[in-house]
């Protein structure tokens, strides 16, 4: 009988350092919305985590719409599954998972954030906080206008629409009307506060820009489609952040930052805290210029009447 206890009693604890095990290897994912750069972020992620090692690993996913007012129910949602780390994407989510998780100890890698000092996530960029480090997506805005120079070399001009509430957005604003006249240009900023607004705002840019750029914006960039019809009625054309479009042939041509190299680059500080380096320890990661990639789509070209410029000739980055 005492043998029996004892086999019971073993296997009991068995099972209790089992269940610990797997609360222990959970972890978090709260996304903004369902898209693709997004999403992409999340795959990588998940294969960087791979190939570090790490394949015992639950995640319990989340997303919000892109609704920012859903942002605390889904971070609650995940810290009742406690969680070993919180992968937060997007500025508005990793700012509302940081106040709210204050306090808990529970760590968070962000990812997709362009500035994480300025959304006050971190206190400097080569700094993590506490609880808090994470993977950039700040695009190198000085080589996004070089080479939109180089594609359309007379602008003088360039429309930038974005979301006034929204800090990256507004830390992209700034970073790029500090570049602008290195380059030649000046920056003509339009507010777009809804998606309802922006047929107005664009056609506002007739006569005051030469061609728009449109940031990786959680606002502006799921609606380029409706950006794109509205600057095809006045003739401008689009660089954009992301290449999505410019397959797809909505606008000229894009200059993006690589977001499966966001993923992979939060992957690795998620991994080296699972492997036992403090969070505090890990610095935030920006982009190289080595993980971005110009497209430029040939028939969108063609269709405005330009010619491609003989210092894009041997780009190898078309598509039609």
């Amino acid at each position: 009988m005492l043998k029996f206890k004892g086999i019971a009693a073993a296997a009991l604890a068995t099972a209790m350092m089992c269940g610990s095990a797997i609360a222990a290897d959970k972890i978090g994912i709260a996304q903004f919305g369902k898209h693709p750069q997004l999403d992409r972020v999340v795959e990588t992620f998940k294969e960087e985590l791979a190939a570090q090692g790490l394949k015992d690993i639950e995640f319990v996913e989340s997303q919000v719409n892109f609704d920012t007012n859903l942002i605390p129910q889904m971070v609650t949602k995940l810290q009742s599954a406690s969680p070993k780390l919180i992968l937060s994407i997007t500025t508005p989510v990793s700012q509302g998972t940081k106040q709210l998780l204050a306090g808990t100890n529970i760590p968070v890698v962000f990812a997709a954030v362009t500035d994480p000092v300025a959304a006050k996530l971190v206190p400097a960029w080569d700094k993590a906080d506490a609880t808090m480090t994470g993977a950039s997506d700040l695009q190198d805005l000085d080589a996004v206008l070089a080479f939109s120079k180089k594609l359309l070399p007379g602008a003088k001009r360039v429309g930038f629409p974005y979301n006034p509430g929204e800090a990256n957005d507004v830390a992209t604003l700034d970073l790029i009307k500090g570049i602008a006249p290195k380059h030649g240009l000046e920056i003509v900023e339009v507010g777009i506060d809804s998606v309802n607004d922006i047929p107005v705002r664009i056609t506002s840019l007739k006569g005051k820009a030469d061609f728009i750029y449109v940031p990786a914006s959680n606002l502006v960039q799921p609606a380029v489609p409706a950006v794109a019809a509205s600057a095809n009625q006045i003739g401008l054309p689009i660089v954009n952040s992301s290449q999505k479009a410019v397959e797809q042939g909505l606008v000229l041509a894009s200059f993006e930052v690589s977001y499966g190299q966001v993923g992979r680059n939060a992957g690795k500080l998620a991994a080296a805290h699972l492997k036992g380096t403090p969070i505090a320890d890990l610095k935030p990661i920006r982009p190289k210029y080595e993980d971005h990639r110009a497209m430029i789509n040939l028939t969108v070209l063609k269709a405005a009447g330009r010619e491609l410029p003989a210092a894009l000739k041997d780009c190898n980055c078309f598509t039609k």
